[in-house]
């Protein structure tokens, strides 16, 4: 004889797929929740970790710039003190130049010149004085030239005194203070300047002819 199953077999089997259905959306929801705790716990790790790197760097910079500042004030002293050494050195250097200078003075002037003063400012040198003509005023600048203390002599003026046989003229003559080495390097360098235009290796020195008399003021007269 057949069985027959008179009870309500697929509402059983209706709720049983439910609550499988349910199980497995709970799972999927849990497992969602899980991933997503581990992804905000890595990116909470990666956050804090370039935070602690950005408070290193911050750190670094702030050490770099007390460092930047200590090396501009010690620029700044070494300035300073450079500045006191090289002005040292020029007073150093400028004691032995004025006994040289007046050495010079000495040895340079011709006969027929008499120095009546004798103004510095700098290095420039202003020479006031009488000569008997402009020759001698011309062979006193060669002197001046010709000098290792002293070097690119200028006249300023010259003047015929018309009340005076023996000292007929005024005259004033500025020049320059140097030193041998200084002086011989220029030279070198002239001297290469006029091999390389073609002027020849001994340059014509612009004082060795007489002043011209439009210089003078007044015209010589001979004895």
């Amino acid at each position: 004889m057949a069985k027959i199953n008179l009870l309500p077999w697929r509402d059983e089997l209706r709720k049983q797929r439910q609550r499988e259905f349910y199980v497995m959306l709970a799972g999927a929801a849990v497992a969602a929740v899980f991933v997503v705790f581990i992804w905000w716990y890595w990116m909470g790790m990666r956050l804090e970790n370039q935070d602690s790197r950005n408070a290193y760097m911050k750190e670094q910079i702030h050490q770099l710039d007390g460092k930047l500042v200590e090396i501009k004030q010690l620029e700044t002293t070494k300035s300073k003190l450079l500045a006191r050494k090289e002005i040292i050195e020029k007073l150093q250097a400028s004691r032995s130049q004025m006994v040289h200078l007046f050495d010079e003075l000495v040895k340079t002037i011709p006969d027929g010149v008499r120095l009546l003063s004798m103004k510095q400012n700098g290095d420039s040198l202003t020479l006031d004085g009488l000569a008997q003509s402009n020759a001698s005023v011309a062979t006193y600048m060669r002197n001046l030239d010709a000098s290792p203390w002293l070097t690119h002599s200028d006249l300023v003026m010259t003047e015929a005194k018309k009340n005076d046989k023996r000292d007929r003229f005024d005259f004033g003559v500025t020049v320059k203070l140097t030193n041998p080495d200084e002086k011989a390097k220029e030279q070198e360098k002239a001297a290469k300047a006029a091999a390389a235009s073609g002027l020849g290796a001994k340059p014509v020195s612009a004082h060795a002819a007489t002043p011209p008399a439009a210089e003078s003021s007044g015209k010589e007269v001979k004895p």
